[in-house]
């Protein structure tokens, strides 16, 4: 075995043995005779050892010139740009690459960025040298060399559409399909030269996770063309953390495009048995309690508002504040609503409390999830709809809503106990039962369990089925009538 070859075999490097002596004999060439094989293959390995990194998550700003092998995964389009002082024009394209620790972006200058152009296609492997610096999206690489490496594996697949679970920082040109789940108004800022910024902000979800959208300046409108529930794309986005999450955004080349699809969007909740004080968590459930909107003074003398709301699911129930825009959401009763980043305080009588703010994302669903569990709550009489404590309805009824809304006053957070907590209207004790009467009955699920509670707009009734139903979904029931209760053969949903 000869002096290269002994070098070569102690070398960790995915460098083929043909290009290392094709290296050091380049080396032995440029030193004119000063230096034999074996020591200009001492030094090529010196500076493989130096340059080579385990993978693109290994690069960071301040490091020397790196190589490694990462697989093409987006070519950007070509750019020309002034340089001071020079009649010529610069030229960079941006390229995004990838291998199985992580994807970066690799900045070609001038004639190697019209090669790019030209030449590289995505999915094509290739061996890079150059300097890392602290990019606009994160790592970037200048580059110095590059060259296709076709025996080389990186065994990462090119994407055409991002879920959300594929997103990482420093990602751009991302297309990415979702279910919008909330959105926000648009928001004024001066920046730093004197001019006016727009921002807006939607939360889009999709079967892998949810991702926060951030759209700058013209694209700020286009939050306010979506509502909950439809289905969009994100066109030429880049991905940036802010406070330690990923975000979206949509600068002025990109786009947010309705789509005719159905895209679903699975929640990940905490239960509400498992929560803990200063946990920033995301939580579910069906409403069984609403309270009005409340407003109060701000330290700064503006006007703030609050409304609370309280959810239930199949571990327990927690009221949910909801601070500024969100308490003028459109929340009724027996609605199923995922709330995200919510901030678990200790709240009013010492029960635990979820705040919505700015950071958070309210979502109302169409129906709740497949696998939600019924739960069965504490009485008929703090559940239903029949009573509202405004005077309307039975006096049993009123009188059920008396004793479960709260008199306690605004917390010091503004938010407030109590309010529009509804009750199954009881029936006096000399109305007819009906017993061995059948009766039908349509209305909607507002407590589901034993038994379950229907509700009609008018009219609330009980009803004893062992078929498992679901809050806010539309039943009718026909079954015999005892005691005030309907005793189900028979349950039809709509087609």
């Amino acid at each position: 075995m000869g002096a290269i070859e002994e070098v070569y075999e102690d070398l960790d490097t995915d460098v083929d043995f043909e290009e290392f002596e094709a290296a050091v004999e380049d080396k032995v060439e440029q030193m004119g005779g000063l230096a034999d094989e074996e020591t200009a293959a001492m030094l090529i390995a010196h500076e493989l050892r130096d340059e080579e990194v385990e993978g693109v998550a290994d690069v960071a700003p301040g490091m020397d010139d790196v190589k490694f092998l990462a697989k093409v995964m987006r070519i950007g389009e070509l750019r020309t740009f002034e340089r001071d002082g020079d009649d010529e024009d610069g030229k960079v394209v941006n390229v995004e690459v990838a291998d199985e620790s992580g994807r970066i972006r690799i900045a070609m200058w001038d004639d190697m960025a019209e090669d790019a152009v030209e030449s590289l296609e995505e999915g094509e492997t290739l061996r890079v040298a150059g300097r890392p610096k602290e990019g606009y999206n994160g790592v970037e690489v200048d580059v110095d060399k590059v060259e296709p490496a076709p025996d080389a594996e990186v065994d990462v697949d090119t994407q055409d559409t991002y879920r959300v679970e594929d997103l990482a920082l420093g990602l751009s040109d991302v297309n990415l399909k979702g279910r919008v789940l909330s959105t926000d108004s648009v928001r004024t800022f001066d920046r730093d030269d004197g001019s006016e910024g727009r921002v807006s902000n939607l939360t889009l979800g999709d079967p892998t996770g949810r991702i926060r959208v951030t759209l700058w300046d013209e694209k700020a409108d286009l939050a306010t063309e979506f509502g909950p529930g439809e289905s969009v794309e994100v066109v030429d986005g880049y991905v940036r953390e802010r406070d330690g999450t990923l975000e979206l955004h949509v600068g002025n080349r990109g786009a947010v495009e309705a789509l005719d699809e159905e895209i679903e969007y699975v929640p990940d909740t905490t239960d509400v048995a498992d929560l803990e004080m200063g946990e920033t968590v995301d939580i579910a459930g069906g409403v069984i309690e609403t309270d009005p909107k409340r407003t109060f003074d701000r330290d700064d003398g503006s006007e703030g508002q609050v409304r609370n709301v309280r959810i239930k699911d199949e571990t327990g129930d927690i009221r949910v504040a909801l601070w500024g825009d969100k308490a003028d959401l459109d929340i009724d009763l027996a609605d199923y609503v995922v709330f995200t980043d919510v901030e678990i305080q200790d709240g009013w009588q010492d029960d635990l409390e979820a705040s919505a703010g700015w950071q958070s994302a309210v979502s109302v669903m169409d129906d709740a999830p497949e696998d939600a569990t019924d739960t069965e709550t504490e009485s008929a009489q703090s559940t239903g709809l029949g009573a509202f404590g405004d005077g309307s309805g039975s006096d049993a009824g009123s009188e059920a809503a008396s004793a479960t809304a709260s008199s306690g006053a605004p917390d010091a957070g503004g938010s407030a106990s109590g309010g529009n907590a509804a009750a199954v209207a009881e029936r006096p004790d000399d109305a007819d039962d009906g017993a061995n009467e059948t009766e039908t009955f349509t209305g909607t699920v507002v407590q589901a369990g034993s038994p379950v509670v229907l509700d009609d707009g008018t009219e609330t009734r009980s009803v004893e089925t062992d078929e498992s139903l679901r809050l806010g979904e539309e039943v009718t029931v026909t079954g015999p009538v005892d005691g005030g209760t309907i005793a189900a053969t028979e349950i039809e949903r709509p087609n």
